[in-house]
């Protein structure tokens, strides 16, 4: 990948790989006091607390262009990304639903995948969701012209090392780069 072509894109989704969910609350310490001013709190939201604030750094540290892919609109850079130490980052517009889609998600194709694939106009994309499916995978590489890591994480657990290390070495190798290295 030479220079001056555009960097990769990361659509990152917040439900499950950014705010786990669906184990016992032993299982999420609370990172700090879950807060938001904006709509999405008024006041307190517990899941807030939730968020590992040492993955803003991780992510903002890979070589791409961090996305929110997430029906958190708008609060994503309200409440979420201050949480992380991220600038606001731009959003994937959602369209209204639409027949299509719902005849996509009977058969088992995410909502989200056909908008992403758009967005994403050819570039290399990471997808971190934790709804992904073979489903998804098989389109996108029948759909998608560019390259793409489709990134499932576990919704109890949340982003993990694991995932940040399958992550960034997906996108050196896209890049020509070793980790650490800024291929300039």
């Amino acid at each position: 990948m030479t220079s001056s072509a555009p960097r990769p894109l990361l659509f990152l989704d917040i439900d499950g790989p950014l705010i786990p969910f669906g184990g016992t609350t032993q299982e999420y310490p609370a990172q700090a006091e879950g807060t938001c001013s904006g709509p999405c709190g008024s006041g307190r939201n517990p899941l807030l607390s939730r968020i590992d604030p040492a993955h803003g750094p991780r992510l903002a540290a890979l070589p791409c262009e961090l996305v929110w892919a997430t029906t958190w609109a708008d609060d994503a850079n309200e409440c979420v990304a201050p949480r992380l130490g991220l600038p606001p980052l731009p959003l994937v517009n959602w369209p209204e639903p639409s027949d299509t889609e719902e005849q996509d998600e009977r058969g088992g194709l995410h909502w989200k995948t056909r908008t992403l694939v758009d967005r994403a106009a050819g570039r290399p994309f990471v997808w971190i969701d934790d709804e992904i499916t073979d489903i998804d995978r098989a389109w996108i590489a029948a759909h998608h012209r560019g390259q793409a890591l489709l990134r499932r994480v576990d919704a109890r657990r949340g982003l993990t090392e694991a995932d940040f290390a399958a992550v960034g070495e997906w996108l050196h190798a896209l890049r020509g780069t070793a980790p650490g290295n800024s291929g300039s």
